[in-house]
Parts: C-alpha cells; structure tokens; sequence
C-alpha cells in the first residue's frame, strides 16, 4: 500500500464512482484512499500459482477464483480492497446497485512483502475478519516456501497454522494446495 491519493476524504458511494475512472487501482478504508502499488516477479508469480492450484482443485465444487481485479467490500462501506487472490463458493453476491463489489468471499490470499506486510496483518485482516462468510484467509511469502493460514472454526475463532515445504495446504471447502508446487521455480525470480 502507498500514500493516500485524494486529499479530502470520500464516502464509499464516492469512492467507488471515482475508482471506476481511474486508470489504476486503489483501495478505500473508512474515507481514505490508497493507491495500489505493482508487484515484484516472484510476488506475481506466487500469486499465480496459487490461483491455477486453486482452479484445479475447486473444479466441480461450487466455487469460482478470482484475480486481483476483484474488488472485495471488508465490510460493506468501511472498506474495499483487491486480495492477491479470492475464492467465492456459491453464487457471488455483489453490494446491492454495484456490479464489480463481491460481498460474500469465502478465502482470500495474500502475498506478504516488506511495503505490505504491516497492513496484510493489520487492518486488512481486521476487515476481512468481519465478513462472514470468510473462512480461510492465506498469507504467501515471497521469501521462503511458507503459507500461513488462518481458518474460521465452527465456534467463530480463528486458528492458525503455518504450512512450508512439503505440507499441504487444507481449506475449508477441501481444496489441498501443494506449498511444493506454489513455489516450484518461484525463486529464480526477483522478489521484493
């Protein structure tokens, strides 16, 4: 995440008009927006990866991945951010008059990198945990072959595990992600 853009603050209903003719992406939290920043080759690379292991294993489930195009409400009006990568089970449900706002994620993904790491762990991941209908929330590294994961239990808590090289990553809607095959070449790239 990078500076604030605009220097007045904006509603959400501002935010998101002005978003849609911008020629870049920024996100929006509590009426202040933040420009969004590109990412390094290995960043791009993990993220991709993460989304073909996801493709495959959710085919025939119910669930669709998305890219970091999707702009994802972390709620509704308090805050809107594009996750590295998001999964949506079901049918997708959008804010009500918005066709581009996806309200009902089930995981999100993220790539940890020195410039984001703070905010990923920080407000990012307090919002998401305000969404129900979040399950499983991940965290990439870019420096070692390491995933973190926070998964919803039945009760509302969070636990957290961390999967490295030769585990399986286990989402709730029982999608298993090789950290061998996520990472597999990744470190021939630059990194951030």
């Amino acid at each position: 995440m990078t500076a604030p853009s605009p220097s007045a603050p904006m509603t959400a209903t501002e935010y998101l008009a002005w978003e849609r003719a911008q020629p870049l992406k920024h996100e929006y939290h509590f009426g202040e927006i933040f420009a969004m920043s590109g990412a390094s080759l290995r960043h791009n690379a993990i993220a991709a990866a993460v989304i073909a292991e996801l493709a495959v294993q959710l085919r025939g489930r119910g669930c669709r991945v998305l890219t970091s195009d999707q702009r994802v409400a972390a709620p509704r009006g308090q805050r809107y951010v594009y996750p590295d990568a998001t999964v949506v089970c079901g049918a997708a449900q959008v804010q009500p008059g918005e066709l581009d706002v996806l309200e009902n994620p089930s995981t999100i993904v993220e790539g940890l990198s020195p410039s984001t790491e703070a905010y990923d762990r920080g407000i990012k991941w307090e919002g998401y945990r305000r969404v129900p209908t979040v399950v499983d929330y991940l965290l990439f590294s870019q420096d070692e072959a390491r995933i973190e994961q926070y998964q919803r239990q039945a009760d509302g808590a969070w636990r957290y595990q961390v999967h490295e090289a030769g585990n399986n990553v286990v989402l709730t809607n029982g999608a298993q992600l090789s950290v061998d095959a996520i990472y597999a070449g990744v470190f021939e790239l630059g990194g951030e």
